[in-house]
């Protein structure tokens, strides 16, 4: 009896004396916190917060860079909404997003399957897909716009194979520029698919596929049932990069065709530049990237809350245990 007396109030003593040493370690880890985090948030509110709120502040006027600002209520936007050639770069961007998810999406897969394979000369193949990326887009740009021109090496290719009926104006014709475009975007996307792939390929145990095959499976249903679901969060993190990709294409269409011919390649970027910097409408640009930044948010909510949320939710919980 008397030794628990004693304990015990010792140890509710020790509890008591324990618990404002605490306190110091919370607030150094707190000072490092804002000390590490101070630095991005800055940068963060400078370059994107900021400019998004001058850019909204600006939409409200007509002005044109030089001449007063003059208040202009939402007229600004109800001309981007009503403007036929914005509702048409818009409808380019969904035709390549789509695109991108139905075209490019198999292919990276393939190709990523392929190359996760030990074969020969994988090392030089990896290169090779992956190589198109490493180039800036203004590169990409000018080699294609060159390669495609009247006469130029995708012409010569197609005769001296004895294809020399399907030779096009690729980037004159307003029927066949947009998806000559899009054949120029994969060619330069899809390495960054393969390797964001590969990465995921390369997580996924060998012991599931040795038990599969084991169990009699073939190739094919080891993939369909085993590879694929487990490289489901992979590809839904590709499909959003991909899809925010082709709702802000900019450079290689502004360089190739300015967005021509007649707006048949038109993105809403480039029309936001056309307006805002060649026309001298900063009113009006600032308004179409207001519409931009809202279109490219609501779909990146959208898919957070549908798609990447239960992706999102399983990272925290191993997290925290």
């Amino acid at each position: 009896m008397t030794v628990s007396a004693v304990t015990t109030p010792q140890r509710k003593a020790g509890r008591a004396d324990a618990r404002p040493a605490r306190r110091p370690g919370r607030l150094g880890t707190r000072l490092e916190l804002a000390l590490l985090l101070t630095p991005a948030l800055v940068l963060f509110v400078g370059f994107v917060l900021l400019p998004i709120a001058v850019a909204v502040y600006y939409s409200f006027y007509k002005w044109t860079g030089f001449s007063p600002r003059t208040p202009y209520g939402l007229e600004n936007y109800k001309r981007v909404l009503e403007d036929e050639v914005f509702r048409t770069a818009l409808w380019h961007n969904l035709i390549i997003a789509v695109l991108s998810v139905v075209i490019q999406l198999p292919l990276s897969i393939g190709l990523a399957l392929l190359l996760n394979r030990k074969i020969r000369g994988r090392t030089v193949l990896r290169l090779v897909v992956f190589a198109p990326y490493v180039l800036s887009e203004a590169i990409t740009a000018v080699v294609w716009l060159l390669m495609l021109q009247p006469g130029g090496f995708v012409d010569q290719l197609l005769k001296s194979a004895g294809l020399g009926g399907l030779v096009q104006e690729w980037l004159a014709d307003g029927d066949l520029v947009l998806y000559t475009l899009f054949v120029v975007i994969t060619w330069k996307y899809i390495g960054f698919g393969v390797i964001l792939l590969l990465a995921g390929l390369q997580s996924i145990p060998a012991e599931l596929r040795e038990a599969a095959s084991t169990d009699g499976a073939s190739a094919w249903e080891t993939t369909r049932h085993i590879v694929l679901p487990l490289l489901g969060p992979t590809i839904r993190i590709w499909i959003f990069l991909s899809v925010i990709g082709s709702l802000q294409l900019f450079d290689l269409v502004w360089i190739m065709t300015l967005g021509g011919p007649a707006s048949a390649s038109a993105t809403m970027a480039t029309y936001l530049l056309d307006h805002g910097f060649t026309r001298y409408e900063f009113g009006f640009g600032s308004a179409v990237a207001v519409v931009l930044f809202v279109v490219c948010f609501i779909f990146a909510l959208l898919y957070q809350r549908f798609a990447l949320r239960r992706d999102i939710q399983g990272a925290l919980t191993r997290g925290v245990r």
